[in-house]
């Protein structure tokens, strides 16, 4: 269907038309002509938003001139497949583990360098978190996010920190310190490290080839879930996730105690 601004709210129409453009290229419109067409545009308009789409990845030049649809496109397309069955496994183990602790539980999955939570069950207290369905959080600063991150090297954690806390330089050593801690324990504490007043433990769960591919999380209130309380809830976190990971072909998932 050919685009039109009075589709789209006022203010918008550059919005839609790039979509439009990235839509009519998925559809096998390929050519810059065609896509003026396809848009209602002159050829120099239709250009600049090709050649803008171009830069950040969502378009791919071809050969002769014609366009395709950019990495960042085949990479969304990836997720999303990885992240359906996921979802459906995750579940019944995710409610179960809601239920049993009364706390928050997340399913987080990696996203360029950041977590994205796919899944969030409210517990019973109510707690005011920003991480909801759909939010994107540098991987650093969450423990579901580095929970995705405890079998990059030291390096990568450096550069990791570096993102989330430019404010915070001099904190580098110690949180190196905690993540060898949290690599050998294979879980991770957040100690209001995101959000003051909340804590949270996180898992890794593992795919058949043993490579990370989302992350299990319970959180709550500094006061309902303090330190003892969070290394008691440790095993539960860890158990779901081992069962998670079971399901995705992984058979060597320890599910060791504190």
């Amino acid at each position: 269907m050919a685009y039109s601004d009075k589709d789209w709210p006022q203010g918008t129409q550059t919005l839609g038309r790039g979509l439009s453009i990235i839509l009519a290229v998925k559809a096998g419109v390929d050519t810059l002509s065609e896509l003026a067409l396809e848009i209602g545009c002159t050829r120099s308009t239709t250009q600049r938003l090709t050649a803008a789409l171009l830069q950040q990845g969502w378009l791919r030049l071809k050969s002769m001139g014609r366009y395709g649809l950019g990495e960042k496109l085949t990479t969304l397309t990836t997720q999303a497949q990885a992240v359906t069955p996921l979802l459906g496994l995750a579940t019944p183990l995710l409610q179960r583990l809601n239920e049993t602790t009364d706390r928050m539980v997340h399913l987080g999955v990696r996203s360029d360098g950041g977590v994205i939570y796919i899944m969030r069950l409210d517990g019973r207290t109510p707690l005011s978190v920003r991480t909801g369905t759909g939010q994107h959080v540098p991987l650093a600063r969450t423990a579901g996010g580095r929970a995705l991150i405890l079998d990059e090297d030291e390096a990568e954690w450096a550069r990791h920190y570096r993102t989330s806390y430019r404010h915070m330089p001099a904190g580098l050593s110690s949180w190196v310190n905690r993540m060898r801690f949290y690599r050998a324990s294979d879980c991770v504490f957040d100690l209001e490290d995101d959000e003051i007043g909340v804590h949270c433990v996180a898992v890794p769960v593992r795919d058949a080839s043993g490579s990370i591919v989302a992350s299990i999380s319970i959180t709550g209130g500094t006061g309902d879930m303090p330190l003892m309380r969070m290394k008691a809830l440790a095993p539960q976190v860890r158990h779901t996730a081992s069962l998670l990971s079971a399901k995705l072909g992984w058979h060597e998932f320890s599910d060791v105690a504190d």
